[in-house]
């Protein structure tokens, strides 16, 4: 026998079906592996399930949607002909019970033919379509939050209903995106009577359509007709556009949060090879003397540490399928839908091949080194100089490495971000060895202690067989761990307490008739005299041109350019408003407030490249209007007040039919009492409390936060494996170390103490460069990403660095334990 079947008899006998010695290897590659597999198979499971159910949450094969208008004869007509249409009208409105309480609802009217697809199902178990024009279907939330059940009567403008039931499933429920409120659900002819729809109202009509024509081409076709009438179109395939954008982004995310820690534990199965490699020293010496090839030897234990992979991978895509139903199970109210068992081959196999790659980049250079050792070396003991795999080893580590970053490169859809994220990690991991290095060689020159432990523990740090370096990575990265969540999440907090109480208003109020502002803020003094109230005209439009360009036109999106994906706020005003701030042009006078003029966000016209004077166009009502550009400005959207991208100047927009919105400063507690006082002289006026939207946003926040922090957990533990991994790999010099200190007098608690100096050394070196690293991370996150300010809590951090240094050093002192049980003569044979 020879080459590679000799290789695997002599490496399937050595193997321990207890892995015993390669444990680590497993531990690192089921880690990292199994979040990456749980990742991809997560997203593609939500991926494909919006997919299969595209028409039932769309409501049809094709929607076409308009602000503020229904469609007209000739529209309503382009629309019949290409299928069955059902239509629909949204709106916000408040929902008012006998007892007077009052809940903000998404007023939703449905005609008889609603749905098109799914079923409209109540708790009862009946099967319903639209209500007669007297009766109500309600959400769960909005019973539980106004304590009513089926027969009781609400209220909705001026009209009275009765609750019909309670809706277990609205089928359509997330293609409608995010509500302020539960639904309520009524006919057209229920919502003729409730008087709501008035010229300038604000309201959304959605037409479905059931059709056995090519989805897409029916819409180009539509909008081509209907250029400037300001319709947005979604066909099944992007029935919940915001849920897919929102996975797909967190999913992509995760994933390369998940490929970090993967390469990360990377290290860890770098130190854990080298580590066993080390202990199989005399089992390498014997084949070297009865004459195997460096070759051999290396494809021995190659296949040794494949075999060892492969069971690793094996679980960690056991533990990624079966992690998908059970996120499901514990978090399925957050997610759009809720995912099943399901066995997606892509993710698994990109899995797969990251941990296969990843486990042979850090194991060639111990491999190598292995194998090219001459038997004389190996059997002079542990402080041999060994050569650590030279350059075949690193081009071998490259020729493995390079694939993992092709294939995170090639399978994103943000290349750009995917290689600044692993430039960084790179980056990272670079500078913590480069302070590795760094450390060995200062080290060797300071002076020497006088006291004998103290002395000791510096010249560990760069003695033979040392592994500072290792250490100093593994410490490194999970410390800057610690300071990169901290910082970021005291920041936001910080930006929480200092904005939001300080600057939200209490109450948003919708749909304020123009002519009756004066009264509308009498009504408010009347009950909370301090109150500050701005208000604002309000209406709804699409931009469909801009400049040159016609936003029809485009094939994609520009980066940031999100104020063309559908309808916008849209107002007018002869004074900058308040939150604003001009950065470019200047703002209309007197004399060309009668012109039509805009205002446009720096940011949006940075991403569309526009200039002052550019002409912008907008369809409101079916109608295009085109103003120039006046001025750009700086928005600050923190605070919660009226920011829109777009300020028109009165001429304008002013003769647009509309009404008004309104925010409303008080005190929190007077909110209740404001609300009833102002329904029943302004019953088309829908109020929100600004603490319910927080409420639905923080949440979302929590969510989001909740992922990346477990996502970084991940890499948390990557880290703590690269320490042990570091440790076990230094055992053999350790364990030296430890019995010439014995038979020399030394005992056990001084060797523990000599140990606990040097990690404590190397604790209170890499903590200060974590600080660095970890807040400037947070810092970049936090300003750049999230744009909010810079407001870290320190004590909180400083308290976060400490615990995990001591954590840190703590496993590490824990970890060489097993050094101190070794017994002087059985050690002493075996070097």
């Amino acid at each position: 026998m020879s080459g590679w079947a000799l290789a695997w008899k002599l490496a399937r006998r050595e193997l321990s079906v207890r892995f015993r010695g390669l444990r680590l290897l497993l531990l690192c590659l089921f880690l990292g592996v199994g979040a990456l597999a749980a990742i991809g198979s997560l997203g593609d499971a939500i991926g494909g399930e919006l997919a299969a159910r595209g028409r039932v949450l769309l409501g049809g094969d094709l929607e076409f949607a308009v602000s503020q208008r229904r469609a007209d004869p000739p529209e309503l007509a382009a629309m019949q002909a290409a299928g069955r249409v059902s239509e629909t009208q949204r709106m916000q409105s408040m929902a008012v019970t006998a007892k007077g309480t009052t809940a903000p609802v998404q007023l939703k009217a449905v005609d008889a033919a609603y749905p098109l697809y799914g079923q409209l199902t109540l708790t009862d178990g009946q099967v319903v379509r639209a209500p007669n024009a007297k009766t109500v279907w309600i959400g769960r939330g909005l019973a539980e939050r106004l304590a009513i059940k089926k027969g009781d009567v609400l209220r909705f403008g001026t009209a009275p209903f009765r609750v019909g039931g309670i809706i277990a499933d609205e089928p359509d429920r997330l293609g409608e995106g995010f509500t302020l409120g539960p639904v309520a659900i009524v006919s057209r002819g229920g919502l003729d009577r409730t008087g709501l729809i008035q010229p300038g109202s604000l309201y959304e009509s959605k037409y479905r359509l059931a059709t056995t024509h090519d989805s897409s081409r029916t819409a180009k076709a539509f909008e081509r007709r209907f250029a400037t009438a300001g319709w947005e179109t979604r066909t099944r395939d992007r029935a919940s556009p915001g849920a897919s954008r929102f996975v797909a982004r967190m999913a992509e995310f995760l994933t390369l949060v998940g490929l970090a820690a993967l390469v990360i534990a990377g290290i860890g199965v770098g130190n854990g090879v080298s580590s066993y490699l080390e202990a199989r020293r005399s089992t390498i010496a014997m084949l070297k003397v009865l004459g195997a090839t460096s070759g051999l030897v290396a494809k021995v234990y190659l296949l040794q540490l494949l075999a060892v992979a492969g069971v690793g991978i094996l679980l960690g895509l056991m533990a990624g399928i079966v992690a998908v139903p059970l996120v499901g199970i514990a978090v399925g109210a957050v997610l759009p839908v809720a995912p099943g068992l399901t066995i997606a081959p892509r993710p698994l196999a990109l899995a797969a091949a990251y941990g296969l790659l990843i486990a042979l980049a850090f194991c060639a250079r111990p491999l190598v080194a292995a194998g090219k050792v001459p038997a004389a070396a190996l059997l002079r003991g542990v402080l041999d100089s060994r050569s650590g795999g030279g350059w075949r080893g690193s081009l071998w580590g490259m020729a493995a490495g390079l694939p993992v970053v092709a294939l995170a490169l090639s399978t994103t859809e943000r290349p750009g971000f995917a290689a600044a994220f692993l430039g960084a990690t790179a980056g990272t991991l670079a500078v913590l060895v480069a302070i590795g290095v760094a450390v060995r060689a200062v080290a060797r020159r300071l002076p020497r202690p006088r006291r004998p432990l103290p002395r000791l523990a510096l010249t560990a740090l760069y003695r033979p067989g040392s592994r500072t370096v290792s250490l100093v990575v593994a410490l490194g990265l999970g410390l800057t761990l610690f300071v990169l969540l901290a910082s970021i999440r005291t920041s936001i907090d910080g930006n929480i307490r200092r904005s939001v109480p300080a600057r939200a208003p209490a109450l948003f109020a919708l749909d304020v008739p123009p002519e009756r502002e004066a009264a509308f803020r009498n009504t408010v003094r009347s009950v909370a005299p301090t109150a500050r109230i701005a208000t604002v005209p309000l209406m709804r439009g699409t931009i469909t041109a801009y400049g040159t360009t016609r936003v029809a036109d485009l094939k994609s999106i520009p980066d940031g350019a999100w104020a063309l994906r559908g309808e916008r706020g849209l107002t007018f005003a002869a004074t900058l408003p308040p939150g604003s701030t001009l950065t470019a042009g200047r703002w209309w006078d007197g004399v060309e407030q009668r012109q039509s003029l805009v205002s446009i966000d720096e940011r949006l016209a940075k991403a569309l490249n526009l200039r002052i004077g550019d002409p912008l166009t907008v369809s409101v009502l079916g109608l295009e209007r085109t103003a120039r550009i006046a001025s750009f400005r700086r928005i600050a959207w923190d605070t919660l007040g009226f920011n829109f991208v777009m300020v028109f100047s009165p001429g304008a927009l002013q003769d647009v039919p509309h009404n008004l919105a309104a925010t409303i400063d008080m005190p929190a507690t007077q909110g209740s009492a404001v609300t009833r006082a102002l329904l029943p002289r302004f019953p088309s006026t829908s109020v929100v409390e600004v603490g319910g939207v927080l409420k639905q946003i923080q949440d979302v926040v929590g969510q989001m936060a909740t992922a990346i922090t477990v996502a970084a957990g991940i890499a948390v533990l990557a880290g703590i494996a690269v320490l042990l991994g570091a440790i076990a790999a230094a055992r053999a010099a350790r364990t030296y170390d430890a019995v010439m200190l014995k038979v020399l007098g030394a005992t056990r608690a001084q060797v523990l103490a000599m140990q606990a100096i040097e990690y404590a050394l190397l604790a209170a070196i890499v903590g200060l460069v974590a600080l660095v690293l970890g807040a400037g991370g947070g810092w970049f996150v936090v300003t750049r990403i999230f744009e909010f300010e810079w407001l870290p809590d320190w004590s909180v951090i400083l308290a976060t660095l400490t615990t995990g240094a001591v954590v840190t050093v703590a496993i590490g002192v824990a970890g060489t334990l097993p050094v101190l049980r070794a017994r002087p003569s059985a050690a002493l044979r075996a070097l």
